[in-house]
């Protein structure tokens, strides 16, 4: 049996996947931090992270967990087996609300890219992209008019950040823009941890009609490192769970809608 049978993989609980994601957006968290987070004991987390290390998902450190190292799966690759049926019902949502003909900027994301996918037998659309993966999964389907700005890759997944992918983004008006999330503030502010990541959201914002932010349920109980935007600037959540009651507060009061796929 090689390290990447599927039958060495746990499935994960809820807490663990949460515990994965925020390992992945932040390199290192201690056992501390998660046990206050999730309101368990510190033997509870211990537990989840000796699980995830025995699958490979991370590396256990004393005192906490970090990215597993020399593991044969990297960060983005264990996000793409976080939810991938909750994704893809957002990805089809999403579908549902951008009409044939729109001019819709796609962020970059396994929830983005499952809006992607979605999106391929929508006639007529006019996509920009600051994601290289969003691009191959239009050019693999025979999609090749898709702008793709300029910038710095980030990441596996092949973010664009930077003053070219910003500069790109400002010559052009969107109908939709289509943005991934990291978590949200306590008002509902959608966050996230990359502050080049967010300029480039932010420049999306500024020059969309409408915007879309793509979130799974795991996302509701992570912050982030800062705001994206107040959460009027956004026209709708899609989400594939019930948001909990203080991030739909926050959003009646200013207006945000949100969809649970």
């Amino acid at each position: 049996m090689t390290s990447e049978d599927p039958s060495d993989t746990i499935e994960l609980t809820p807490r663990q996947q949460q515990i994965l994601a925020i390992v992945q957006q932040v390199g290192f968290t201690t056992i501390e931090t998660l046990a206050e987070r999730f309101g368990v004991s510190a033997q509870t987390v211990r537990r989840d992270i000796i699980q995830l290390q025995a699958s490979n998902y991370l590396q256990r450190f004393h005192g906490g967990a970090g990215l597993a190292s020399g593991g044969y799966r990297s960060a983005y690759a264990q996000k793409l087996m976080v939810s991938p049926q909750g994704k893809q019902r957002i990805g089809t949502a999403v579908a549902q609300i951008v009409p044939a003909g729109a001019s819709v900027f796609l962020d970059v994301g396994t929830t983005v890219e499952a809006a992607a996918r979605a999106l391929l037998d929508k006639p007529g659309l006019r996509v920009v992209t600051a994601s290289v993966s969003v691009a191959q999964i239009f050019c693999h389907h025979g999609v090749f008019d898709v702008v793709v700005t300029g910038g710095t890759t980030r990441g596996a997944n092949g973010s664009l950040v930077g003053h070219a992918a910003i500069a790109c983004i400002m010559g052009f008006r969107f109908d939709y823009a289509i943005l991934g999330l990291g978590g949200f503030d306590d008002d509902g502010a959608p966050m996230d941890f990359d502050l080049e990541k967010i300029a480039v959201r932010q420049a999306a914002i500024g020059r969309a009609h409408k915007v879309l932010g793509v979130a799974d349920g795991s996302k509701f109980d992570q912050t982030g490192t800062a705001r994206i935007a107040a959460p009027e600037a956004f026209s709708m959540i899609v989400t594939d769970a019930e948001p909990p009651a203080r991030l739909r507060e926050g959003w009646q009061r200013v207006g945000t809608g949100w969809l649970v796929a």
